[in-house]
C-alpha cells in the first residue's frame, strides 16, 4: 500500500476531498495488493470522518442563507476576534481567570436547517458558569459547595451558529454579592475551514453556593478585590434589579396551561405545547438536582414547538427574556414544561415557558413553580430570510392582557435597540 499522500486542508483537519471521492476510487487510491483485505488505519480514518465531512461540506451553504438576516462581520486577525469577545469591558472587569470550553456542534444539535437550537447553546453557556463559579465558591477553605443556577439574565442570539462550527465558551466573573455570583458568559464560534470568527451570544448568570451536605443550605460566597470602586457599585445596582424582578416574577406565574379542544388557527390555543418529561440521573448533578442547562434547554424546545405550530416554517431563537429558577428540581421529579403565544409583531413571536415541577415520589410537597422566561422566535423562509409571522388572535381577556404586555416589552427593548445604536456621522 503506498504511503499516505498529503494532506491540502487546514492545520488539523483531514482531507476533506479524499473523504468525499466515490467509494470506488477510494478503494483503487487506497487499497491494493495482498494488504487489500485488511484496512489500513488511515482508510479506518477516513470512514469514520466522513459523516463529519459531508457536515462540513454544508457549512457555507447552511451560513449563507442567514446573510439575508444577520449582517456579516468583516474579517480581521484572529487576536482581534479574541479581543472582542468580552462585552463587559475589558479584560479587567473580569474578578477572575476566565474558564473557557469548546466543542464542535454535531448534527443532532441542530434544527433540520442546519441551526444549532438555541437551547443547545444555553446549556453550553449553564455548564461553563456553573464550572468557574462552583471552582470560585471552593477557592478558600470552609464547608464544600456547589454553585446552582437561581437566574439568567436577557440572552440575545447575535448570530446563528451552524453544524460543523466549534463554539468556544468563555465565561468570567463580574460581582459577587455575600450568597450569590455573577458570572458573564460570551459564545465565538469558528468556521474551521475558513478560520472566521464570530461573537453569537453573551449572557449574564446568577449562582448560588448550596452546601454539599445539605443542598438547602445557602454558603456564603468568598470575596473578590474589584479594581476600581465604580465596578463593585454597578454590580450592586445589577444585583438589586435582578434580585427585585426574580420576586416579582415569582409571585406574578401562578396561572396554568390548559388544553383546549378544536382551537381555531392562529388563536393562542391553537399552539400551545406541554412536554412531560422524568428527571432522571442524566438530568441531575451529582448531589440530586437538575442542571439549569437541562432545564433552558427543554424550555427550548417547547417555545420552538409552539413558534412552528404558529407558522409552520422554519423558525430560530432570536432571544431570551431573564429566566427565573424560583426552587430546586430534584431527581424522580415529573416536570411539565408549558408553552404559550403571547404576543406577535410583524417578524417575531414571544413565547411565554413555565416549568411545574411535580415531586411524585414525596407526598409531602405539592406541585410547584419551578422556572419561567419569555422566549422570542423568527421565522425564516428556506434561503433564510425574514418572513412575516401570522398575527395572534387572542381571545380571553387574559389573552388580551399578556398580549398588551408582551407588546410592552416589545417596544420597550426595540426603543432600547435604538437608542444603542450610535449616529452616523
Amino acid at each position: 500500500m503506498a504511503p499516505p499522500g498529503p494532506i491540502h486542508s487546514a492545520p488539523g483537519l483531514p482531507d476533506t476531498c479524499a473523504l468525499l471521492q466515490p467509494p470506488a476510487a477510494a478503494a483503487a487510491a487506497s487499497m491494493s495488493g495482498p494488504a487489500a483485505e485488511t484496512p489500513s488505519a488511515i482508510q479506518i480514518c477516513r470512514m469514520k470522518l466522513l459523516p463529519w465531512a459531508l457536515c462540513l461540506r454544508g457549512l457555507r451553504r447552511s451560513a449563507a442563507a442567514w446573510k439575508y438576516l444577520v449582517p456579516r462581520s468583516s474579517k480581521g486577525p484572529r487576536e482581534r476576534c479574541w479581543a472582542s469577545i468580552w462585552t463587559v469591558g475589558t479584560k479587567s472587569d473580569l474578578l477572575s481567570e476566565p474558564c473557557v470550553t469548546a466543542r464542535i456542534m454535531r448534527p443532532d444539535d441542530a434544527n433540520v436547517a442546519g441551526n444549532v437550537h438555541g437551547g443547545t447553546i444555553l446549556k453550553m453557556i449553564e455548564e461553563a458558569g456553573a464550572i468557574i463559579s462552583t471552582r470560585h465558591c471552593n477557592s478558600q477553605n470552609g464547608e464544600r459547595c456547589v454553585a446552582a443556577l437561581a437566574r439568567v439574565e436577557r440572552t440575545d442570539f447575535l448570530s446563528p451558529m451552524c453544524i460543523g462550527e466549534v463554539a468556544h465558551v468563555s465565561a468570567g466573573i463580574t460581582y459577587t454579592s455575600k450568597h450569590s455570583v455573577e458570572v458573564q458568559v460570551n459564545v465565538l464560534s469558528e468556521n474551521i475551514l475558513t478560520g472566521t470568527k464570530k461573537l453569537t451570544n453573551k449572557a449574564t448568570l446568577w449562582y448560588v453556593p448550596l452546601s454539599l451536605k445539605n443542598v438547602d443550605k445557602v454558603l456564603e460566597v468568598p470575596p473578590v478585590v474589584y479594581s476600581r470602586q465604580e465596578q463593585e457599585e454597578e454590580g450592586r445596582k445589577r444585583y438589586e434589579a435582578q434580585k427585585l424582578e426574580r420576586m416579582e416574577t415569582k409571585w406574578r406565574n401562578g396561572d396554568i396551561v390548559q388544553p383546549v379542544l378544536n382551537p381555531e388557527p392562529n388563536t393562542v390555543s391553537y399552539s400551545q405545547s406541554s412536554l412531560i418529561h422524568l428527571v432522571g440521573p442524566s438530568d441531575c448533578t451529582l448531589h440530586g438536582f437538575v442542571h439549569g442547562g437541562v432545564t433552558m434547554k427543554l424550555m427550548d424546545e417547547v417555545a420552538g414547538i409552539v413558534a412552528a405550530r404558529h407558522c409552520k416554517t422554519n423558525i430560530v431563537t432570536a432571544s431570551v427574556d431573564a429566566i427565573n429558577f424560583h426552587d430546586k428540581i430534584r431527581k424522580g421529579c415529573v416536570i411539565t414544561i408549558s408553552g404559550r403565544m403571547t404576543f406577535t409583531s410583524n417578524k417575531s413571536m414571544e413565547i411565554e415557558v413555565l416549568v411545574d415541577a411535580d415531586p411524585v415520589v414525596d407526598n409531602s410537597q405539592k406541585r410547584y413553580r419551578a422556572a419561567s422566561a419569555f422566549f422570542t422566535y423568527v421565522s425564516l423562509s428556506q434561503e433564510g430570510k425574514p418572513l412575516p409571522v401570522p398575527q395572534l388572535v387572542p381571545e380571553t381577556e387574559d389573552e388580551k392582557k399578556r398580549f398588551e404586555e408582551g407588546k410592552g416589552r416589545y417596544l420597550q427593548m426595540k426603543a432600547k435597540r435604538q437608542g444603542q445604536v450610535e449616529p452616523q456621522p
